[in-house]
């Protein structure tokens, strides 16, 4: 978090979201740059499983820049947004006569900064 008067910005992150980095990453590029209000809107109607991680960590990061630097929550902008890949979850799938399918259970990491508007 950084505190500068100008740039007031606060972080939320979510790790080990058991989901795979690149379906995570093609919804947090749609909302990367907009205001907090038009992100809500955008995630609230996108047909993805990755929305809801993503809704409830803005809803986070915007909470933290509420109550930690006492920011409204009309003035914040998405500055930055990453998804990185976490460690992959290995498993085994039964297959016929005793063979065993290896599965691998990707997840990622949703990282979201949220500033202040330039005014």
């Amino acid at each position: 978090m950084k505190h500068d008067k100008e740039n007031l910005e606060a972080k939320a992150l979510a790790k080990h979201i058991r989901m795979s980095s690149y379906k995570a990453r093609r919804v947090i590029n749609q909302i990367r740059g907009l205001s907090y209000e038009q992100a809500l809107m955008i995630l609230e109607f996108m047909p993805y499983r990755a929305c809801y991680p993503i809704l409830q960590l803005i809803s986070s990061a915007a909470a933290n820049a509420s109550n930690n630097l006492k920011i409204n929550k009309a003035d914040l902008i998405i500055s930055e947004a990453q998804v990185n890949k976490g460690v992959v979850l290995k498993r085994f799938q039964p297959r016929a006569q005793g063979r065993g399918y290896p599965i691998q259970k990707p997840t990622c990491h949703i990282t979201i900064i949220v500033k202040t508007k330039n005014q």
